[in-house]
């Protein structure tokens, strides 16, 4: 999604304001600065609810933990506070044991996906995975539709790109998870 600054009168904003401020529509927290971010076309939806589909059911059919989509807010730092918003993520039962928070997400993620839009820059996606990487994250998966590529990371500097006539499989927690980027990609 592409992402521009909320111009906010209040000064540093941080995400315990933020979310007290209920459903201002889609955004991140940079700094203390809200960016707020376009809504997304059909394709990345498309393809969001079809990884949701897939990986939710392999999590919940294996029991290993929890697959949430829909920009969840996960604490990359505090002061001042950076909160990215995730198209999709995963997290073992080891590392949130009680279930999701009712807020933001202080626990790095075994798995993050994110799906490019067509007016995302790979500049700001550069930062987002450092920002990934930083806290633990494991794996991250980049979707991009246009290419029909999914770019999987496992550190914020190898990237190994997929395509079709490779499968997308998931490690640790997600051991036994396949799926073949050409249905991935199947509209």
């Amino acid at each position: 999604m592409t992402a521009q600054p909320m111009q906010t009168t209040t000064g540093t904003v941080t995400g315990s304001d933020l979310l007290a401020m209920g459903d201002i529509g889609p955004c991140e927290l940079i700094d203390g600065v809200i960016v707020s971010m376009s809504p997304t076309g059909g394709i990345h939806g498309f393809l969001e609810s079809r990884l949701d589909r897939r990986l939710g059911t392999f999590v919940e059919d294996t029991k290993v933990g929890w697959c949430l989509v829909g920009e969840i807010g996960i604490y990359i730092r505090h002061e001042p506070d950076r909160i990215r918003g995730a198209d999709l993520a995963v997290w073992s039962f080891a590392k949130l044991p009680d279930g999701p928070p009712a807020g933001f997400v202080e626990v790095a993620p075994d798995l993050i996906v994110e799906i490019l839009s067509p007016n995302d820059r790979w500049a700001e996606m550069r930062q987002k995975i450092d920002d990934y990487f930083s806290i633990g994250v494991d794996t991250l998966w980049i979707v991009d539709p246009d290419e029909e590529t999914v770019y999987v990371y496992r550190t914020a500097s190898q990237r190994t790109a997929l395509r079709r006539g490779d499968t997308l499989a998931g490690t640790g927690p997600l051991t036994g998870f396949a799926l073949p980027v050409s249905e991935l990609f199947a509209f």
